[in-house]
């Protein structure tokens, strides 16, 4: 059976990574699900998360009916969701579907994040974009893939990429605001969740499915594809994936962007034994990348990134319902990342290496969730969870001084969360986390090096409620105390790091970042008029941030500063201050009418973030992103979603010290048109 398939075609003005407009892009997207004709399901479940709480609500299956006629579509059996109902989250979610994922042209997840409201890409190079969300980026937001850590170096440093390509990828959920408390310090800023289907959790009917994807663009002679097939029988399901993709430098109307070409390809194998309690898989999967790093090197040295992650993953569920204990998970992985920057010599045909950056890291999570329990207050749900880490990251130069000596973290936490249901319409939701940090490396006292061991134990804790409102609004309001300990970068780096222009020298001495984050939220998911607000307010003690100190260095300490004569690369410290930030997130969106087989309507959005330091100094704090509003039309129906927008980024002259000015830009944000899974609800509940 035929799903759907796709070929579109959408011009667009300037793409948030730089990439100018004027080009054509163009995707395939086919699903290909074999299932019974006369059992096929023709509702989904209400969408289900499971990234922002371990409390999972396991919901009972759809009702079936006989199968519409032959020309209409169908769907396999879908069983029942262990995952939180969208409605029920007690934080800021986004959530972007696989149709959205296919629609959006671009290298990263981020280019299908980053129009969305309270979140904006780094956009160093087409293929290096990290999210920042809230203005908070790097050691602050925690990128995942289907619930354990990337394991890369792109916290690093903002031209390494994220080895996470969208092909891969069936959805992508994100947590806007601290989620500390279930996967640790350096989720302080927010989790970018990116889900797949490498481990399967159930048996395809019929025992296959089938899904594969492939587009074109003309504005860098770009071509990129991918499959994914699940097929199993009995209690064991196998799962394969691959991709390739391919794009030149981009084109500008100033003429060509040089170095801006991307190669990248990866595969992954999974299997799992799936019983009528649970299952538990393994997964083995590789990314290899080599792309061109853009600015004032393009010409002469063509600086490159030649990456390459091998990773292993395992994940279980036992669904036990006794004893007082309602399901056991796990999560587990471990990762070889290494990857070299490469260089051209002045006349040599050959690159050489500059830095070598390497990272093995190792990940496991256990959870326990409770059977619910009825108070005199009302029902509680809980889970309790361990997470245990260690890595050790290495980051060498050739040339000069290395940023990064081996630097090894091991960590250790608990925590706990517990939900009432206190009444009809009021949800509560407590949680707490304690964890031990041990970093060992090697910094700098003054201008000497010292090996140095630093132990932290950062506590955090929070309390929400959800009230529904009249009307279908549910108002959330949640209070958190979170801490994070410092990452090996922000303590021990020392060198230099030629792809940013920039000699970084960490602080051995810095202590936990401590936050207070307030927020206040209405959603209403259902109905004509669907919206989603929220504003927040965080304070920030010990803000680690990095410093330029306007003083120029070459490859080597010894270089910075005007007694060192240095010119090329700027000179940056690690440093704490105390910050403030707030601000404020909506989207709508209005059925408007009706049309052909469907619902037309607007949709409008706008963000905004402001940081500023609270000492005696005071001022802006860098690298915040500006305003943000835009509008669009859509289309849907029982099928297909269409639309066509805008997104306008104001003028950004609140700007940190030794920063200069960005002027306001506009680009379009069509959606090319894309075969809904989504029938059975609203456009909102897939955003």
């Amino acid at each position: 059976m035929l799903a759907g398939a796709v070929a579109a075609a959408a011009l667009g003005g300037l793409e948030p990574e730089g990439r100018p407009g004027g080009g054509i892009w163009a995707s395939i997207w086919a699903r290909i699900r074999i299932a019974t004709g006369a059992q096929a399901q023709t509702q989904l479940p209400a969408i289900v998360v499971t990234t922002p709480s371990p409390v999972a609500k396991r919901r009972p299956p759809a009702a079936t009916r006989p199968a519409p006629a032959p020309a209409e579509s169908e769907l396999p059996p879908t069983p029942p969701a262990a995952g939180i109902p969208v409605e029920d989250t007690f934080v800021p979610l986004t959530v972007v579907p696989t149709e959205e994922i296919a629609a959006t042209p671009g290298d990263t997840l981020t280019d299908s994040l980053q129009t969305k409201p309270g979140i904006i890409g780094s956009t160093f190079a087409p293929s290096a974009s990290r999210p920042i969300i809230r203005g908070l980026d790097n050691h602050r937001v925690l990128i995942q893939e289907s619930g354990i850590g990337s394991h890369d170096v792109s916290a690093l440093s903002e031209d390494h990429a994220v080895p996470i390509d969208p092909l891969s990828i069936d959805r992508i959920e994100v947590v806007r605001g601290p989620a500390t408390l279930r996967y640790g310090s350096q989720a302080i800023g927010g989790v970018v969740n990116a889900i797949n289907g490498r481990i399967p959790e159930i048996i395809p009917p019929q025992g296959i499915s089938f899904a594969t994807r492939g587009g074109l663009s003309s504005v860098d002679g770009g071509a990129d594809g991918g499959f994914k097939v699940t097929a199993g029988s009995g209690n064991v399901a196998v799962y394969a994936d691959g991709f390739k993709r391919h794009a030149g430098d981009y084109d500008t109307p100033q003429g060509r962007q040089l170095n801006t070409f991307v190669d990248s390809e990866g595969f992954a194998v999974g299997t799992s034994f799936i019983g009528k309690h649970g299952y538990i898989g393994v997964a083995f999967s590789r990314f290899n990348s080599l792309y061109g790093i853009p600015g004032q090197g393009a010409l002469e040295e063509r600086p490159r990134i030649d990456m390459q992650q091998d990773k292993v993953q395992s994940r279980g569920e036992w669904r036990v319902r006794d004893h007082g204990i309602e399901a056991i998970r796990f999560w587990l992985g471990s990762t070889w990342y290494a990857h070299d920057e490469l260089y051209f010599p002045e006349g040599e045909a050959s690159p050489e290496v500059g830095s070598h950056f390497d990272n093995r890291h190792t990940e496991g999570r256990v959870e326990v969730q409770h059977l619910p329990v009825m108070t005199g207050l009302g029902e509680l749900r809980g889970a309790v969870g361990v997470q245990l880490g260690h890595k050790r990251t290495t980051a060498l130069s050739f040339e000069g001084d290395g940023l990064l000596d081996p630097a090894s973290t091991a960590s250790a936490a608990a925590f706990w969360f517990e939900e009432l249901h206190l009444a009809k319409r009021l949800r509560l939701q407590a949680a707490a986390r304690i964890e031990r940090t041990t970093v060992d490396g090697t910094g700098l006292d003054g201008t000497t090096p010292i090996a140095a061991e630093r132990r932290f134990m950062p506590f955090s804790g929070s309390v929400g409620a959800l009230y529904d409102l009249p009307w279908g609004v549910v108002a959330r309001l949640t209070g958190q105390y979170v801490e994070r300990a410092p990452a090996d970068a922000e303590l021990f780096s020392k060198g230099a790091h030629d792809a940013t222009g920039t000699v970084e020298i960490g602080n051995p001495l810095l202590t936990e970042e401590k936050a207070r984050t307030f927020e206040l939220g209405f959603r209403k998911a259902k109905g004509p008029f669907r919206f989603d607000a929220s504003a927040y307010y965080t304070r920030f003690d010990g803000f680690i941030l990095k410093g330029l100190t306007g003083q120029k260095c070459d490859g080597t300490l010894d270089t910075c500063g005007p007694a060192g004569g240095g010119t090329d690369l700027d000179q940056v410290l690690y440093q704490q201050r105390n910050t403030t930030f707030y601000g404020a997130e909506l989207q709508g969106e209005l059925d408007i009418g009706r049309v052909w087989h469907g619902t037309w309507g607007v949709d409008a959005q706008y963000d905004c973030v402001r940081a500023s330091f609270d000492d005696a100094e005071g001022g802006n704090v860098p690298r915040i992103p500006p305003h943000r509003a835009g509008a669009g039309l859509y289309y849907r129906d029982a099928g297909w979603f269409a639309r066509l927008g805008f997104l306008h980024a104001f003028d950004q002259d609140r700007i940190g010290a030794n920063e200069t000015p960005t002027g306001g830009y506009t680009w379009s944000t069509p959606t090319s048109p894309t075969p809904s899974s989504s029938r059975a609800r609203p456009a909102w509940c897939r955003r």
